[in-house]
């Protein structure tokens, strides 16, 4: 116990690791080249813009830092020795960031949209909800750049647990799949980095501790379990194991790409072709077309097959590295029943009425 809370203990080591991480994206974020996309439109009629150059800074830094560890100025396993530091170094830094979000959102008299302060009188539901939409800090959308600090640390974790497998002289197929597959993933995300301006989180959901914990702490620190595990644990895959898991994958990014990408471009052109035909619209509002005609959150269930994928390469053995696909299930679950009950109160006799032409909510004929 004594050990475990040593271990959990921040350092300076990794409170400048963290800090240096957050300063180069904010300096690269703000400076490096990138498509300037326009955001949804808000209630006031004012829209943000999101300079989408996240796949440059992420290949800028893993470039810098490949040039770091051949002049030996950078140890590449820096953060896999100090996995735990790092996580509750994280976890100080979420729970200090919110705080401040809270009292600046609770001192704005901003009346636009994103700033306007929604304050319940519930401290608690204030603080784990947040109370503005689109906090900024210099010029930097906060909600934004978490999102983006968050997929990046989860590749430079999993970097990081490559490096240290290599070595201890224990890389296996397992570890390659499951790297693989999280590395094909986060270049998909930055390279549709766009498409994360239309989801839900990002338009809807305001800046509290449940987004800030979850960009920065759940995501880099969680979905990387299964390359912990491996670490420790050797599996033998057979050659029809590897063939499933790389099927389950490409299934999950199908689903999850294509649905994603349908709705970002319905909501930018509702008139462009879905799998070749005109879409079909509810109410002029709702698309039932595609991927969307046939569960009303099917990229839930892309999201939940990729899941998947990355834990498969560790076997059977352990439930330790299904952490992540079952957390997800349940968050999702929760996420869906949440969407259902805003979009009811929102869209009225149109949402009926969709929910009636597609009744299945994330798996066609089960749920």
């Amino acid at each position: 116990m004594y050990s475990l809370l040593y271990a959990l203990a921040p350092s300076w080591t990794s409170a400048a690791i963290l800090l240096t991480f957050f300063v180069y994206l904010a300096i690269a974020g703000s400076i490096l080249p990138g498509k300037v996309v326009p955001g949804v439109i808000l209630s006031d009629g004012t829209r943000l813009h999101y300079r989408c150059n996240g796949l440059l800074s992420l290949l800028l830094l893993v470039g810098l830092l490949g040039v770091g560890v051949w002049m030996n100025y950078v140890s590449p396993t820096a953060i896999s020795d100090r996995g735990l530091e790092l996580l509750s170094a994280t976890f100080i830094f979420s729970f200090l960031v919110t705080m401040l979000l809270y009292t600046a959102g609770c001192k704005s008299r901003n009346l636009g949209s994103s700033l306007k302060p929604h304050v319940t009188g519930n401290l608690i539901y204030d603080w784990w909800f947040g109370i503005q939409l689109n906090p900024q800090f210099m010029g930097i959308d906060i909600k934004f750049f978490f999102v983006r600090a968050g997929m990046l640390g989860w590749l430079l974790i999993n970097l990081s647990i490559l490096a240290k497998s290599i070595q201890d002289a224990n890389l296996s197929q397992s570890m390659i799949l499951y790297q693989l597959f999280c590395v094909l993933y986060i270049l998909d995300y930055f390279f549709y980095e766009e498409y994360m301006t239309s989801t839900w989180d990002i338009i809807a959901e305001r800046l509290g501790f449940m987004l800030v914990f979850g960009d920065l702490v759940w995501i880099p620190f969680t979905f990387s379990i299964q390359g912990w595990w491996l670490l420790r644990n050797q599996v033998d895959l057979t050659t029809a194991a590897i063939v499933a898991n790389c099927f389950v994958f490409l299934m999950g990014y199908r689903v999850f790409r294509g649905a994603n990408k349908q709705k970002h471009v319905f909501k930018k052109n509702p008139k462009a072709l879905i799998w070749g035909k005109p879409p079909r619209v509810i109410g002029g509002k709702l698309l039932a077309s595609g991927y969307w005609g046939i569960a009303r959150h099917c990229n839930y269930l892309g999201d939940l097959l990729l899941a998947l994928s990355f834990s498969l390469p560790c076997g059977i053995s352990s439930p330790v590295p299904y952490f992540y696909p079952t957390y997800l299930l349940i968050l999702l679950v929760w996420r869906e029943r949440r969407d259902e009950v805003r979009c009811a109160t929102k869209y009225k006799e149109v949402w009926t009425e969709y929910c009636r032409l597609v009744p299945w909510r994330i798996l066609p004929y089960i749920y």
